[in-house]
């Protein structure tokens, strides 16, 4: 038996898990049509997603749409089906372009999304409208054989940490797995072709649409003009193009299901700090009370703009890390030094313009001494705005750019020494030590 054979045997829904999920699926359908014919409600009622498809690995949720017709309006349409998903699932209020009811049927994870029906897809009202076309045209082209390759494909991008298109991983959507098969012809012709990729590699599956520029560009059949791998980062990219030419190399299952990491210990993570000459800060901010894709992309941003302001103050990021916790969003920052010296060279004008009378004006009495000449410029040594990273972050972070729903007033920020002793040891480790997950 190969070894994605007995991998397929890992993932793969049993014959019980299909059972029970098919009647999950059925009742939950029978009781939303139930429900909207009692109340006289004109939608029709769909499976689509990875159900639907039949790609679906094991613990699937069920994607339920409930596609209204183009006469209603947008808030009747969000209105009539967050009802319908409250009464029959009472889930939660999830949004995207607009809201839709998350909650669980029988044991199965439900998203109950209320939708349009139209007849095509180059009139959409919401990019949800876009999913019933996904799904038909997976059913129309997608081979039976394919869905274990589909299956192989999405285990290997979960192993690998890049399955998901959520802010979170900045990855592949099941959708993108399911394209990359068809155009590939299956799992390991996939790998192989993504061993050719590079950045702004283009992929279209009938055919192309207009110019897109992005890391990765793969044309949706469906809406030529949508690239499907838009939410594909770079680096998410790069590390999926690594670890096709790992495995291609060298088959294991590590690479579907990686092994669980130990943390380092305090002693461990000073022995690689001074093993680079480095140090450690750690920023945190109490967690909003924010839609969690939301949230995530600004913790993206915020671990951004902080480390052009660490840059910029001449502290120098060498790596950084972050996590979100239940009560709070933790980044953590290996840095080339988190002292300074107290002065530093400050450069002024040419001397030969009218700025420099002012210049010199300013700096006539500086404690360091006076203004020098240094091609062509005046310049002088002056003192330092801030001495620490730390007194830095806590005066700048707030002006730094950070995301709009994080409250700089909740910010706290661990140098070092806090940082060994109170940071979670798993995003130091992550930090300090960051290993390819098939590799631990």
């Amino acid at each position: 038996m190969s070894l994605e054979s007995e991998v397929l045997e890992r993932i793969r829904p049993t014959a019980e898990e299909v059972r029970l999920i098919d009647a999950a699926a059925a009742g939950l359908k029978k009781r939303v049509e139930d429900y909207v014919r009692d109340h006289d409600i004109d939608v029709e009622v769909r499976f689509v997603g990875s159900y639907a498809k039949g790609t679906y690995l094991s613990d699937p949720d069920i994607d339920l749409f409930l596609l209204f017709p183009e006469t209603v309006s947008s808030k009747e349409l969000e209105r009539i089906g967050l009802s319908v998903g409250e009464a029959i699932i009472r889930g939660v209020r999830m949004y995207s372009e607009h809201p839709y009811t998350r909650g669980v049927y029988n044991g199965v994870d439900v998203d109950l999304v209320p939708s349009y029906s139209i007849k095509s897809a180059d009139k959409l009202r919401s990019a949800v409208d876009r999913t019933p076309f996904h799904t038909s045209y997976m059913l129309d082209n997608l081979k039976e054989e394919q869905k274990d390759e589909v299956r192989l494909l999405k285990g290997f991008m979960k192993g690998i940490g890049v399955y998901g298109a959520e802010p979170v991983t900045r990855g592949f959507s099941g959708y993108l797995c399911e394209l990359l098969v068809l155009h590939y012809g299956g799992f390991l012709k996939a790998l192989e072709g993504a061993c050719e990729w590079k950045e702004g590699t283009c992929i279209a599956i009938d055919k192309r649409g207009p110019p897109i520029v992005g890391p990765l560009i793969v044309y949706d059949p469906v809406d030529q003009k949508r690239n499907v791998a838009s939410a594909v980062h770079l680096d998410t990219m790069a590390l999926f193009i690594v670890a096709a030419k790992a495995y291609l190399a060298s088959p294991s299952e590590r690479f579907f299901f990686p092994n669980e990491r130990r943390p380092r210990s305090r002693e461990e993570l000073q022995a690689m700090a001074d093993r680079n000459g480095s140090r450690i800060i750690t920023v945190e901010f109490d967690r909003p009370d924010v839609v969690t894709d939301n949230l995530y992309s600004q913790l993206w941003k915020t671990r951004y703009a902080l480390t052009r302001k660490l840059n910029d103050f001449d502290y120098n990021v060498l790596k950084a890390a972050h996590e979100m916790y239940d009560d709070r969003l933790a980044i953590a920052f290996e840095l080339e030094r988190d002292v300074l010296s107290k002065t530093h060279k400050h450069m002024g004008p040419p001397v030969w313009v009218k700025a420099a009378d002012s210049f010199l004006s300013k700096w006539g009495e500086n404690p360091h001494g006076p203004p020098f000449i240094e091609d062509g410029c005046w310049a002088v040594i002056a003192e330092r705005m801030y001495f620490t990273a730390k007194e830095m972050l806590e005066e700048e972070a707030a002006f730094s750019g950070i995301g709009r729903e994080l409250d700089p007033h909740t910010m706290r920020v661990r140098d070092h020494e806090s940082s060994l002793n109170g940071t979670d040891p798993f995003l130091l480790t992550e930090l300090m030590d960051p290993v390819n997950s098939w590799e631990v």
